[in-house]
């Protein structure tokens, strides 16, 4: 396989994990905003706060990536 075609697969699968993470997050989101609403601020709303924060940092490293892999392809 060529750098080429490694660097756009490995971009490809970043790019789907992206969409995988988005997805998440706003699903996640909506639960909070629900769980919040009927006023059932506990645990569970506190460690769906925590898996945000944990989500938005490892979408924040995906689009990094992301934007490493496409420069190097813009190189090759």
């Amino acid at each position: 396989m060529s750098k080429l075609d490694e660097v756009k697969e490995i971009l490809s699968t970043l790019r789907l994990w992206m969409s995988i993470s988005i997805g998440v997050l706003v699903v996640l989101i909506g639960g909070l905003v629900n769980r919040f609403d009927k006023n059932l601020v506990d645990a569970v709303f506190f460690s769906g706060i925590l898996l945000t924060g944990i989500l938005l940092t490892t979408l924040f490293f995906i689009l990094r990536k992301i934007s490493e892999k496409t420069k190097e392809l813009g190189d090759l």
